[in-house]
Parts: C-alpha cells; sequence; structure tokens
C-alpha cells in the first residue's frame, strides 16, 4: 500500500536522522538513495522509501520565517516587544520551530498560534479588531450544553458545500486528474446521508460505512476548474452522564490495540498513564483523569502536517502541545493503553457562523456504550474558566458536527495512485496526477455550511 505509513515505527539510521534534525533534507535523500541501492533489511528499505515520502512535509513552503523574519513580525502585530521574547516563546512552546539547512525557522502559522493560544498576546495587538463571529460561536457552544441537558438531545439537517481547487502554479489544464473530497459516513449520530449536487460528475461514491469516506472526480482538467459537491444529513445527538459507580466491572475487549506509527504503547506512555491513573481500575474515572490531563496539562497549539510527526501520541505528551487531532490520538493511545476501548472521529465543526476541519475521540464503557470526547473543545472551555462546558465534552458533543472518518490512516475508494497530502486523515481532500500526487499548498479546499436546520424536539 503506498500510503501505509506503519513503517514509521522503525528507527531511522543515525547519519540520516541527524541530517534530518539539521534540517538537511536534500543531503538526508541522497544519503537514503546511497543507503537504497544497497543491502538492507526489508523493513529498513520500506522506513526510508517512506521517509521520503514524510520529509516533504518539513520545508520551507511549510516553515518560511528566519528568525529575523519572525523577530520583525512579533514587532509588527504586538505592541512592546522586547528583545529576547521569541527566545521566550520558543522555550515555553509557543512557537514551532525546525532546522532548515542549519537555520531555525518557524511554522507559517506561528504568529496565529501565538494569538489564538495566549491572552496576554492577543491583549496586546496592535490591531484589536472585534472577533464578533468568535464571540457568536462561543455563546452558541454554550447554548448547546445548555439545550441538551434540558431536552436530553438535539438533532438538525444540515446542507454542506465543499469544493477544492487547484492552484494556478500547479494547474495542468488538459492531464488528468482524480480529486477526492470528504462526505459524511454513517456512523451512530449520522443518518440520511444525501448527495443533492456534484461537479463534474462524481465518478466513485465511496460506500457509507467508509472508514474514510469521499466522493472521487476522474477528468480532464479544465482551466480554473472547481470540483464540489453538495450533501445534506442528520445529526442527531443525545446527552448522557455516565455515573462511575454504575460502570461495569467487565468490560469489551474490542478498539483497543495498537496502530503503527501513531498509537503505541511505548515505554513513556505507559509511565505516563500510571501517573494519570494513580492505581484507579475504574474505566469511567480513569477515562475522566485522562482526558482531565490532556485538558488541563496539554497547550491547544496548531502543528506541522502530521506526515511531518514520527508518533503523534508521544509529540503530544512529551511536548504537552498539540491541535485537535494531536490531542484525540492521544487520549485514544491512553485509553487503549487502559484497557479503555476508544477510536478516532474527525471531519467537520460545522456551522453557520463557522466551518471547519476538527477531529475528536470516542470512549467504551459499559452500561453506557460509546461515548463523546473532544479533549480540544474541553481544554479550551477550561483555558476560560467554563467548567460546565470542560465537563461537558467528556462525554458528549455539541450538534454541530459532520463525520467523515472514523479511523486513521485508512485507504480511500478507489485508492490513491500516490503518497497522500494527509496519510493520517481526510478533511480537506486528495488531488493528484497521472504522475504525482499534490500537496496542500498546491490546491485549496473551501466548506462551507449552508443550511443548519435544527429541529428542537
Amino acid at each position: 500500500m503506498i500510503n501505509d505509513i506503519s513503517w514509521a515505527k522503525i528507527p531511522l539510521p543515525d547519519d540520516i536522522l541527524r541530517l534530518k534534525n539539521a534540517g538537511y533534507l536534500k543531503e538526508a535523500k541522497e544519503a537514503m538513495d546511497d543507503m537504497l541501492s544497497g543491502f538492507l533489511p526489508e523493513c529498513m528499505r520500506k522506513r526510508l522509501e517512506l521517509e521520503k515520502e514524510l520529509m516533504g512535509s518539513l520545508d520551507a513552503n511549510e516553515y518560511p520565517y528566519t528568525k529575523q523574519e519572525a523577530e520583525e513580525l512579533l514587532s509588527k502585530t504586538f505592541a512592546d516587544v522586547r528583545k529576547g521574547e521569541l527566545h521566550e516563546l520558543i522555550r515555553s512552546f509557543a512557537a514551532d520551530w525546525i532546522y532548515i539547512n542549519g537555520e531555525i525557522c518557524f511554522h507559517k502559522l506561528f504568529l496565529d498560534n501565538i494569538i489564538k493560544t495566549r491572552p496576554d498576546y492577543r491583549a496586546r495587538l496592535k490591531s484589536q479588531e472585534e472577533d464578533e463571529a468568535g464571540s457568536l460561536r462561543q455563546k452558541m457552544l454554550d447554548e448547546n450544553v445548555s439545550h441538551m441537558k434540558a431536552h436530553g438531545g438535539r438533532k438538525a439537517r444540515v446542507v454542506i458545500r465543499a469544493s477544492v481547487r487547484i492552484n494556478k502554479e500547479a494547474e495542468r489544464v488538459g492531464e488528468d486528474v482524480r480529486v477526492h473530497i470528504p462526505i459524511p459516513r454513517k456512523c451512530r449520530q449520522v443518518s440520511d446521508i444525501r448527495i443533492l449536487e456534484a461537479s463534474p460528475e462524481i465518478t466513485v461514491t465511496a460506500p457509507e460505512d467508509a472508514e474514510q469516506r469521499t466522493v472521487c472526480f476522474e477528468t480532464k482538467l479544465k482551466p480554473d476548474q472547481e470540483f464540489y459537491v453538495r450533501y445534506s444529513y442528520v445529526n442527531s445527538m443525545d446527552y448522557v452522564e455516565a455515573d462511575p459507580e454504575k460502570a461495569a466491572e467487565v468490560q469489551p475487549e474490542f478498539y483497543l490495540g495498537e496502530q503503527a506509527p501513531h498509537i503505541l504503547f511505548t515505554p513513556f506512555l505507559k509511565e505516563l498513564l500510571e501517573e494519570i491513573r494513580e492505581g484507579e481500575e475504574n474505566p469511567a474515572v480513569v477515562a475522566r483523569k485522562i482526558y482531565d490531563f490532556i485538558t488541563t496539562r496539554v497547550k491547544y497549539s496548531f502543528v506541522r502536517e502530521y506526515a511531518g510527526l514520527d508518533n503523534i501520541s508521544e509529540y503530544a505528551a512529551k511536548n504537552l502541545k498539540g491541535d485537535c487531532g494531536v490531542q484525540a490520538i492521544l487520549f485514544i493511545t491512553l485509553c487503549r493503553l487502559a484497557g479503555i476501548p476508544a477510536r478516532w472521529q474527525s471531519g467537520l465543526h460545522a456551522s453557520k457562523v463557522y466551518t471547519g476541519c476538527h477531529d475528536w475521540a470516542e470512549f467504551y464503557v459499559e452500561p453506557f456504550g460509546w461515548l463523546y470526547a473532544d479533549p480540544s473543545f474541553g481544554g479550551s472551555a477550561y483555558r476560560m474558566g467554563n467548567m460546565d462546558r470542560w465537563n461537558y465534552y467528556f462525554g458528549n458533543l455539541d450538534i454541530y458536527r459532520m463525520a467523515a472518518n472514523g479511523g486513521i490512516q485508512s485507504e480511500f475508494l478507489p485508492t490513491k495512485k500516490y503518497f497522500r497530502a494527509d496519510p493520517i486523515d481526510n478533511q480537506r481532500g486528495e488531488v493528484e496526477y497521472e504522475d504525482r500526487g499534490l500537496g496542500f499548498l498546491e490546491f485549496q479546499a473551501e466548506q462551507v455550511t449552508e443550511v443548519m436546520e435544527d429541529w428542537q424536539e
């Protein structure tokens, strides 16, 4: 399988790892080519072939700012910036950076990350524009909690338009192109899925139970062509309060396995789990302890493309930072390590105010069955001092979701010929020509929630 990333569990040779960590990616690829031309154990051959693909996410386009440029951006954006302030942000894990050719370079979203996660810096913005959409979104989330508790559930019909357009510099008019766009999959909260409109004509629609569901277009590319699909679905949520005292002594044994390279029971995570659980055996209590650790100790942070992370769960645990998907994978890994079934969900957070990519998790405790956990939204609520919403996202979700995926690292239908831009998740779409796949910087993906018809039952 071209997108099998499980071989990332094999360690890289020391010389190649040193070159990679110092950002000498061209030299690292040349060294791998030399090794691949001679004898290698088959597992190492697969690892090096995979690494050549993964290194594509660690380039200057993802990390465009030198240290001097980053300092200039700080001074332009925030008031009263002191000398050495960038260094302080690095030390507090607030500014993501890597070496490129031996020079420190900062992630394209490092400034956005500081504004989003640091209230002290947000207060120092030179341009203090009121975030009306953000305030409305927070109000919607609080109203959802109140409604769910008052009525025991909620249901909505949603219509979304999702599109992909290839950037001009990557446009090859007249050539065969294949485009995948995520659509809802049938799962316990999603039903009545309908394709309303699409252009061009859809070639393949994956089955409703596909683990990572898409529609696929295959055509000859036209100038400035837009690929789009409009779909509707019904989203149903029930409110659950899982009393730990009612948790059964015997729990099921599914969704407990490792999945290399990101869900692995490493010595560090085993030690961490023992610290978190503090001898506790009740699965509902242990799951809550894991949730509490992530939401109170792991800072929300934009990260590089997931293909550039060797082991996502360990990355989150050892750096104590990560975005929604990174936090969800850490939650899943620690739950499985504790004998608590857990699995992935992702797709969109979808409302008329905001529609964008989002990841979360499910975990299973008998007799309650599958429950939701959203460490990212829970952590945000905790940082705001909103304890009601913090508690809510352990066990429950809001109604504003589109679930396209029920697992990570799953194949599309039809399968991609080339390495995916995101071999782990499926939220924005994928594009490929006959001779290569496109990266995320070569096409634009957009999702717009057109209808949010809330059925107040």
